[in-house]
């Protein structure tokens, strides 16, 4: 079939058909409701005109469609530009959160070497201190007539008093009665060869002994035959007594006077 369209008709023609076949379709007519014949050939050209509009609109759809879809002109170029510029901006937010976490590090180290060398400093400060008040009471100590030996100074009286009154002088010293817990503390004791009161008694339960700070006797060293106390007796304080012995303890009533040793202990 070949279409031929010009200004004033569109004239159809039936190509490759045998004659038979195109007489027989010319020779058919069509009926209209009111009776009027209309040729076949007029009924084809109607259908070729519909068949070649179809094909135009067909054309056309597939024209536009393909614009539509189609990038415009250097979209391609662009849309690479905006994934490299999107890739770099990763890249740079990656190296930030590595950096940031680097230094967040770093921060947290500072602290801690800060705080560290603060406890240190504290720590400096507070022995500094120590060691002064350790000087200055050697100075006060040596000067009040104190004796030095294994970390505390000792001071033994001139004259007698029971043992508390004895503790009492002791303590406005800003010290205490000595406190005996090495073989060699008693040895100290025992080269002044006088019967001195030390911060011994069992004043509080008969038989359970405790030193002055309040801890239990662990080191004694008590006469042959010693402690003697028995109720009635009231003999709830310790003396240093029989030096010719290491061993000399001895225990006494409260009403005896008697010399006494004192105790301040230097350590920090």
């Amino acid at each position: 079939m070949a279409v031929y369209e010009n200004a004033s008709e569109i004239t159809v023609e039936m190509m490759n058909l045998s004659d038979a076949s195109a007489r027989t379709v010319a020779s058919k007519s069509h009926t209209d409701e009111d009776g009027t014949t209309v040729p076949g050939g007029k009924l084809l050209r109607c259908v070729a005109v519909s068949f070649c509009l179809l094909c135009f609109l067909q054309v056309a759809l597939n024209i536009s469609l393909r614009l539509a879809l189609s990038p415009p002109p250097g979209i391609d170029a662009s849309f690479k530009n905006l994934t490299e510029e999107r890739d770099e901006l990763r890249s740079i937010n990656l190296r930030t959160e590595e950096s940031c976490k680097t230094l967040t590090e770093e921060r947290d180290e500072l602290k801690r070497k800060l705080s560290y060398f603060a406890s240190q400093q504290n720590s400096l400060t507070t022995e500094r201190d120590g060691l002064k008040r350790k000087l200055n009471d050697f100075a006060h100590y040596s000067n009040q007539g104190w004796v030095y030996f294994s970390g505390s100074f000792y001071y033994i009286s001139s004259i007698k008093e029971t043992w508390q009154d004895s503790r009492d002088d002791c303590v406005r010293r800003g010290a205490d009665l000595m406190i005996i817990n090495s073989e060699e503390e008693q040895e100290f004791t025992r080269k002044y060869r006088q019967i001195m009161w030390i911060g011994l008694t069992d004043r509080e339960t008969e038989g359970v002994w405790k030193w002055v700070d309040g801890t239990s006797l662990t080191t004694s060293f008590w006469h042959s035959g010693e402690p003697n106390s028995y109720e009635g007796t009231n003999e709830d304080y310790v003396a240093v007594n029989y030096h010719d012995y290491k061993n000399s303890w001895n225990d006494l009533e409260c009403i005896i006077k008697n010399f006494w040793i004192c105790e301040k202990n230097m350590t920090l």
